[in-house]
């Protein structure tokens, strides 16, 4: 029997197949989004399909290994951002920091909208990201630095608004949505600001908003012939 320290030439393949079709993974689910085919991924991984099933049993699966080292790194700089001395800059460092990551991210944009509802893994990231927001939105308030009236669902509708920016012009301007943030931000300051006829929404609706475009989205990717 091989030593711990030392696998198997099985074992080393099937790591380094694990590894290949993550890479490839990463790359067709940025590109495609979370709908992406995964008879393509095991096929740019020079795998059969089967060979992607063995090592991620859903499409799920195969999603959070992907997308954990990501949600980490972005939870560890909205922590970040939360520790800013400046109130502002920290919830302008949000902002920025959840816009960019999905920006030139497709799964993490569908990550953002809660496509994946229904999942741990998912759900409790998407909570404390959530909370993490939360935080540096009621600090901004309470120092007078934005305005009383905007709410956690706001922040989330200006990020859906933004990957569809990000998402149209990526190809011909793949920075333009900075531009629409920023003017969106000077709309979160207290001065000067024009009353707001239509309600705020709460996270309940803002998640059945969100679930129902999902649910269009995987219509859509059904009718075009997903796996």
């Amino acid at each position: 029997m091989p030593s711990g320290g030392n696998p198997s030439p099985a074992r080393r393949d099937a790591r380094r197949n694990r590894e290949r079709l993550l890479e490839c993974a990463r790359r067709a689910f940025a590109d495609q989004g979370a709908e992406a085919a995964l008879d393509g991924i095991a096929r740019d991984a020079d795998l059969v399909v089967g060979t992607l099933y063995r090592h991620f049993p859903t499409r799920l699966d195969l999603l959070c290994a992907v997308l954990e080292p990501k949600l980490r790194g972005v939870i560890d700089e909205v922590e970040a951002a939360l520790g800013l001395e400046d109130p502002w800059e920290a919830f302008r460092g949000l902002l920025e920091v959840l816009c960019a990551a999905q920006a030139g991210d497709r799964a993490f944009g569908d990550f953002l909208a809660r496509r994946f509802l229904g999942d741990d893994r998912t759900e409790t990231a998407h909570r404390e990201i959530c909370a993490l927001a939360q935080g540096v939105l009621e600090r901004a308030q309470a120092a007078g630095v934005v305005r009383p009236d905007v709410t956690g669902a706001d922040l989330f509708l200006l990020l859906w608004a933004s990957s569809r920016v990000a998402e149209a012009t990526r190809e011909v301007a793949p920075s333009l949505w900075r531009r629409h943030v920023h003017l969106a931000l000077d709309g979160f300051r207290p001065t000067n600001r024009l009353d707001l006829r239509e309600p705020a929404w709460d996270a309940d609706r803002l998640c059945r908003a969100m679930a129902e475009s999902a649910k269009q989205a995987g219509r859509a990717h059904a009718g075009a012939g997903g796996d």
